[in-house]
């Protein structure tokens, strides 16, 4: 049989959680031609013992769901899609340690010089008992703060500054608990939650620097600031009711800093009315991306799909590259898989670095 004859390799899964965006994974490998599934783990006691196809909106499948990790061990799989609400190290450094590559949503592997030492010692020294791999992905962060950024950027020749803008228009998402409890929507202004603040820079800033890195430009730090702006008259939206003067809109920024300037920003607006009492510029849900150098870009991104159904969708936009990345990282060299190697070497306020590669 000749190499271009022979079929390709079926990769064997595991599906790790079963949340928003799991169960999006876990339908799409279900799916897909090139893989198999071969167990789940769910966190909730209620779905243990069905079947993984009831779990997702499939037929069934004879894969049942467990809580027991040594049972899914003793499976063998080839790559586990982990996708849990918390991060347990414990569990991630069994699963590769017993021969698994993990692919994952958790923002805490994006960045290996991120982690605690201590905890970076462990997961290496868990990929190479295992001879595997670990890579963190995702759309956001992940595709829109990394892969699309270094695209752009590969076009200039002088960078000076680099905005990711991420939108969400909230007025169709009918999610009263998510909006008005959780965020603060419809609330007298007050200061700005100082837990979404580390939220953003624990989420986006190990992005962030990663860029940064693959650029040849490190950051110096990262920094984080947060805003709110206020309806200007009584409105009604999917979720319930909001007061005149009362918040409407929120937005957040992380900055990464280097020689005393934001290079690299990522600014999420969401608002539920565009009838505010400051001028934001406020662009349809989905992501902006503004390049200033000798080739300055202007890119927007639009989620196509009506705003009622955002909440529904997008979280298939994560789930997708994490299954899309389960070949690669199962063919990559043991301990982190990283982003594509960059080679550039940039001009940044007149200083001049070259290029750093990715190991």
């Amino acid at each position: 049989m000749t190499a271009s004859t022979a079929p390709a390799r079926v990769h064997r899964v595991l599906q790790w959680a079963t949340g928003n965006i799991g169960t999006r994974a876990l339908r799409a490998v279900i799916d897909h031609p090139g893989m198999e599934l071969a167990g789940v783990w769910v966190h909730a006691t209620e779905k243990a013992g069905r079947d993984a196809g009831e779990l997702c909106g499939r037929g069934t499948t004879g894969i049942v769901a467990t809580r027991d990790i040594e049972e899914l061990v003793a499976l063998g799989a080839d790559c586990v899609l982990y996708m849990p609400r918390a991060c347990d190290f414990d569990q991630v450094c069994r699963l590769l340690a017993s021969g698994m590559n993990v692919v994952t949503t958790r923002g805490e592997f994006h960045r290996p010089a991120s982690l605690d030492p201590a905890v970076r010692a462990r997961v290496e020294e868990a990929c190479e008992r295992g001879e595997t791999s670990i890579h963190s992905t995702g759309s956001s962060p992940g595709f829109i703060t990394e892969a699309v950024p270094l695209v752009l950027a590969s076009i200039q020749r002088k960078l000076d500054g680099l905005t990711i803008d991420e939108f969400a228009d909230l007025s169709r998402r009918d999610s009263p608990g998510l909006l008005f409890d959780v965020m603060g929507f419809g609330k007298a202004t007050a200061a700005f939650d100082e837990r979404r603040l580390a939220h953003g820079r624990h989420s986006f800033g190990p992005s962030l620097e990663l860029l940064a890195e693959s650029l040849g430009m490190p950051l110096d730090s990262v920094q984080a600031s947060g805003e709110v702006a206020t309806t200007r008259r009584a409105v009604r939206i999917a979720a319930g009711s909001l007061k005149a003067g009362t918040v409407a809109a929120q937005r957040t920024t992380v900055s990464g800093m280097r020689g005393g300037r934001a290079l690299l920003r990522f600014r999420a607006t969401w608002y539920c009315t565009t009838d505010l009492d400051v001028s934001w510029e406020l662009g349809e849900t989905g992501w902006r991306l503004s390049v200033e150098g000798d080739a300055p870009l202007n890119v927007e991104m639009r989620l196509a799909v009506p705003l009622e159904r955002v909440a529904a969708t997008s979280p298939g936009y994560t789930a997708n590259r994490a299954v899309n990345a389960v070949p690669f990282v199962c063919a990559a060299a043991r301990a982190f898989a990283r982003p594509s190697t960059y080679h550039r070497s940039f001009q940044c306020s007149g200083e001049t670095r070259p290029g750093e590669e990715e190991a």
